[in-house]
């Protein structure tokens, strides 16, 4: 019997990079004013939920960077010492994103615990830091669906991660919001409390995202949706008797896979790998 093994890139964008670059250069803008905004309204509004939020605010900055250069790097073409590309510098980059966040929430818990076992150290937040919340939910909101959308289009878990950084900051926002409501009404550990509530939905989104990438470091295969869309695609190859050893894997935003088929026992050697050529032109 004659087999073909194709390997072949199922998904990927050669303008990939100057997407994400464009989509993350808008959100650190938009990042570094509310940065500002944020931690100015938290310390003239005495919240320290705000300044907290501010301060994630500031990380966001590091992190588009880090996206940035990330998104660069991983843009180079294969070379001989990297035949697959250099797609797993994103996934790199993604991991250390999730332990960014998770280090943020870490620093945040931690100051608003001291501030609740020293009750005097608590601040009453004002007016002005509510208002300084709200406009950061509606901005930070928006900056989350449009990452989004450009990390849905190019499939990249880089893009997608950040996208969720602009999230967290959103929600963030809203228990910030809850905080200083609650403090200007009489219950002044509220905000502080309110600071820990932003510090666990944050830690929870970092292990989210830090488990995919890990999962991609490994070589864990694509969902079991997508691995049999791809043997249904092969199967309708003509020429494809049956498909066995399909192994597929990520790596940045691309998908790879390896797969053996079967064709007619007296097929040529020449039409055996025409077959092979229309099943990765197929699974593209």
């Amino acid at each position: 019997m004659n087999k073909a093994s194709p390997r072949t890139n199922l998904t990927g964008d050669s303008a990939e990079y100057q997407e994400i670059r464009s989509v993350t250069l808008v959100g650190s803008a938009l990042d570094g004013i509310l940065a500002l905004a944020k931690v100015a309204g938290g310390y003239f509004g005495h919240s320290q939920a705000l300044i907290a939020d501010g301060i994630h605010s500031f990380s966001d900055l590091l992190t588009d960077l880090l996206v940035i250069v990330a998104a660069r790097k991983a843009s180079h073409q294969a070379d001989q010492e990297h035949p697959y590309g250099h797609g797993r510098i994103q996934t790199i980059a993604t991991a250390l994103l999730a332990v960014s966040l998770a280090l943020v929430a870490i620093g945040v818990a931690w100051d608003a615990v001291d501030r609740l076992t020293g009750p005097d150290a608590l601040l009453q937040p004002g007016w002005e830091a509510l208002v300084v919340a709200a406009v950061s939910v509606v901005v930070k909101e928006g900056v989350f669906h449009y990452t989004m959308r450009s990390a849905r289009r190019l499939n990249s878990s880089l893009l997608r991660a950040n996208a969720w950084h602009s999230r967290t900051d959103a929600l963030s926002s809203l228990v910030v919001i809850a905080g200083i409501i609650g403090a200007m009404l009489g219950l002044p550990w509220a905000d502080s409390v309110a600071a820990i509530g932003v510090a666990a939905m944050i830690l929870y989104v970092a292990f989210g995202i830090g488990k995919e990438s890990i999962e991609e470091l490994i070589d864990t295969a694509v969902d079991a949706t997508t691995q049999e869309e791809a043997r249904q695609t092969i199967m309708a190859v003509p020429g494809v008797l049956d498909t066995h050893e399909l192994r597929t894997r990520r790596m940045g935003s691309q998908v790879y896979a390896d797969v053996h088929i079967r064709v007619a026992q007296f097929v040529s050697v020449s039409e055996g790998h025409h077959i092979g050529d229309q099943v990765m032109k197929a699974l593209k």
